[in-house]
């Protein structure tokens, strides 16, 4: 019985670990996509990022500073409709994600200086991100949580939802800043939306899964 206790108690620490680890990386592929590729553009990558977009424009607000406080503030008025665990967590991926904004636009810089390419390649490593965090069972920003409130208070598609207040944000960073904002920025999320739909269903083939055991195993 303490053999087995062990071996559940050790499977649960590496399980633990196993998810820590990809919500980290998926926290920061994201912030990464935003920092180096997108933000240079002013191109949202949803509706937190346009409004942090907007507060820099006006406020000269740090970019990784206005979306850690945009996700926080959509989080809490929704938390209490959805419970406090998945909101821990989603807390832990803003925070993760606002962190690896404000360092990547520190010290990388875009390799294509071309706005189309920028594009492109923000829109796949952000969907790897998201893929990665949705895996996880987490939510990659805020908003998310208040289409998932208003479905279940209103009885709205969250989709919808979601798309609508969006919709609404990416059309007011366009009047504000520049109207190709709108195109770039949907753009943005067909193409990580598209990444996120191949991946999420890609798995381990069996043979590196068997591999992996027989090698954890020994």
């Amino acid at each position: 019985m303490n053999l087995l206790t062990r071996r559940t108690k050790a499977y649960l620490v590496r399980r633990s670990l196993q998810k820590g680890s990809m919500i980290l990386a998926g926290s920061m592929i994201q912030g990464f996509a935003m920092a180096v590729f997108l933000f240079p553009h002013a191109i949202p990558s949803g509706g937190a990022a346009g409004l942090a977009v907007l507060l820099n424009y006006w406020f000269q607000l740090p970019m990784s500073i206005g979306l850690w406080l945009m996700n926080f503030l959509f989080l809490i008025t929704s938390i209490q409709y959805l419970g406090k665990i998945s909101a821990v967590g989603t807390i832990g991926v803003i925070t993760t994600t606002a962190v690896s904004v404000n360092f990547f636009e520190v010290y990388f810089r875009t390799p294509f200086e071309n706005i189309w390419l920028d594009l492109l390649t923000g829109s796949i490593f952000l969907g790897l991100g998201i893929t990665l965090l949705l895996k996880q069972r987490v939510s990659n920003g805020g908003i998310g949580f208040v289409a998932l409130a208003l479905s279940k208070q209103k009885k709205v598609d969250p989709g919808k939802a979601l798309f609508w207040m969006n919709g609404f944000i990416f059309l007011l960073t366009a009047v504000v800043i520049n109207w190709q904002i709108v195109i770039q920025a949907l753009l943005c999320q067909w193409l990580s939306t598209r990444i996120v739909s191949w991946l999420y269903r890609v798995s381990f083939p069996p043979v590196l899964q068997m591999a992996w055991r027989n090698k954890r195993d020994g």
